[in-house]
């Protein structure tokens, strides 16, 4: 049987406070090795599911869709896409929080994820010094000038650099000579790179953008504007120069923000203690809109032997059994 997951309605756990479900409104629950098993996880910004709660008692007779019934009030089930324990390959989703579980998980190390942080350091770094001269209000967003033109194009660069890093992943040969958009469009849906909001702090009242919410099929560069701006200024600067905009340089580096969040996490950026992370606090914030609870990742737990058999909650953290990577298919 799969794992589900489900809204959480009530907390009937014994000695627990009956609110837990206010703030962890999701649930993940699953029979493993005689056992029910429901981890907790929240409901907005990165969807965290949280080890830290877990729930845990003998399998019974009433089934796992019986029990998350009785205990958590559950509603709105959807069987998981993954199976307990499984990711697919290099693609970050909630249920991956701990930088040794991602390392893993993802098939990445600490040098490889330096290299990305030192990249998208620089591309910050160029956008502190292009906003001494310009404001980020809306007249200042349709700016341009040669600094907004190299960042443009330099962040531009990056994203395709990813692009090309899950190309190779997924061993996709491309449909010409090169690789281009018609074939980087087909990373949209197992990327989930609709889901991933930016939030851009020094424009009164917020600024948010979801870079790759317009990408299609039918338009693959076109519709993405800031790629398409990309494409025309770094091609043709004389007729084109007004498209390096700051306003298509804040959703390039977005869209690479994205993208390191999908290799990485996001977890180096808002909680890193790094020169990276005090930057991109001090300027953006990430969450995930949209999302979709089934294609997340859940944790295997092997309970030890002699584990108390009634209801209770814990962490179950020292537990977790290590990640099992499926292939990327695009």
């Amino acid at each position: 049987m799969p794992a589900i997951t489900y809204q959480n309605t009530r907390t009937n756990i014994p000695y627990w406070v009956n609110t837990v479900h206010v703030e962890q409104q999701r649930g993940y629950a699953y029979e493993r090795n005689g056992r029910f098993f429901h981890i907790y996880g929240r409901a907005q910004d990165l969807w965290t599911i949280s080890i830290g709660l877990t729930a845990t008692q003998t399998a019974s007779a009433d089934g796992l869709n019986g029990w998350a019934n009785k205990t958590f009030g559950a509603q709105n089930t959807l069987p998981m896409e993954h199976e307990p324990g499984e990711v697919i390959n290099a693609v970050w989703r909630p249920g991956l929080i701990f930088q040794n579980d991602i390392h893993q998980a993802l098939s990445t190390n600490e040098y490889s994820q330096r290299v990305a942080e030192q990249a998208l350091r620089i591309l910050i770094e160029k956008l502190d010094d292009v906003l001494l001269y310009l404001e980020p209000t809306p007249s200042g967003l349709m700016s341009y000038g040669h600094k907004t033109r190299e960042l443009l194009i330099l962040a531009c660069m990056e994203v395709e650099n990813f692009w090309g890093q899950y190309m190779s992943i997924a061993n996709t040969a491309s449909a010409g000579r090169g690789f281009s958009t018609n074939d980087y469009i087909k990373l949209l849906r197992p990327l989930h790179l609709v889901e991933y909001q930016v939030r851009f702090k020094l424009i009164n009242g917020g600024y948010s953008f979801q870079p790759f919410n317009s990408w299609n099929s039918t338009n693959p560069t076109q519709s993405l504007t800031w790629y398409d701006a990309y494409n025309k200024t770094k091609h043709n600067r004389e007729l084109h120069f007004s498209s390096a905009t700051l306003e298509n340089c804040l959703h390039a580096i977005s869209a690479v923000i994205t993208m390191f969040c999908v290799r990485h996490s996001p977890f180096p950026l808002i909680s890193g203690g790094s020169f990276l992370s005090g930057l991109f606090n001090q300027h953006f914030d990430i969450a995930l809109v949209g999302a979709n609870p089934a294609s997340f990742y859940v944790p295997a737990i092997n309970a030890p032997v002699g584990f108390r058999q009634d209801l209770c909650c814990g962490t179950m953290a020292e537990y977790v059994a290590p990640w099992k990577q499926n292939p990327l298919v695009i």
